[in-house]
């Protein structure tokens, strides 16, 4: 028997709600159980077929293996990228309110602006983070290379309508 084990930070009690409702979405028949822990609550299932689903699972770090998306897995990613990039930056991502200064007419002034930033130190998590940003058309840059940033205003509004808050 296998479990699957989502870990959701406190702060956000409709994300561990979604990751509840998603996974008896996935098997209605199997009990979902929720433990608390220090500043986290875990979203657990056991199941003989948790593997078959995700197929990327192994021993050790992700960063360390690979991560490819199976034919069908791609295939559900490529129908509806928006809810993969929601579940990217849901879990390693961000949107924050970003600031620069500029020189105008002699005088420094400051402006804000919201950006996403996503971080993994898989490589191909990454990748499959920008592939789907792609198929979107929402351009992004790397600042470095465990870090994704999407910062042009229009970007950020077409992530936003993917993506949505947290809490």
């Amino acid at each position: 028997m296998y479990a699957l084990r989502v870990a959701c930070d406190n702060k956000y009690p409709r994300l561990i709600h979604e990751a509840e409702a998603s996974i008896r979405a996935v098997h209605p028949f199997r009990p979902v159980h929720r433990a608390q822990a220090v500043g986290y609550i875990s979203v657990v299932s056991y199941w003989k077929h948790w593997p078959c689903l995700f197929p990327q699972h192994g021993p050790g770090p992700k960063h360390l293996r690979q991560i490819k998306l199976a034919a069908w897995q791609r295939d559900l990613v490529t129908e509806e990228p928006g809810g993969f990039l929601r579940g990217l930056f849901h879990s390693d991502g961000c949107r924050v309110a970003n600031w620069a200064t500029r020189r105008v007419a002699g005088e420094l002034k400051r402006y804000e602006y919201p950006r996403y930033q996503f971080s993994n130190e898989s490589s191909d998590i990454m990748a499959l983070c920008q592939w789907a940003l792609d198929l979107l058309a929402i351009p992004w840059r790397m600042p470095r290379p465990n870090a994704l940033s999407v910062a042009k205003r229009q970007a950020v509004a077409s992530l936003d309508q993917h993506v949505g808050p947290k809490s």
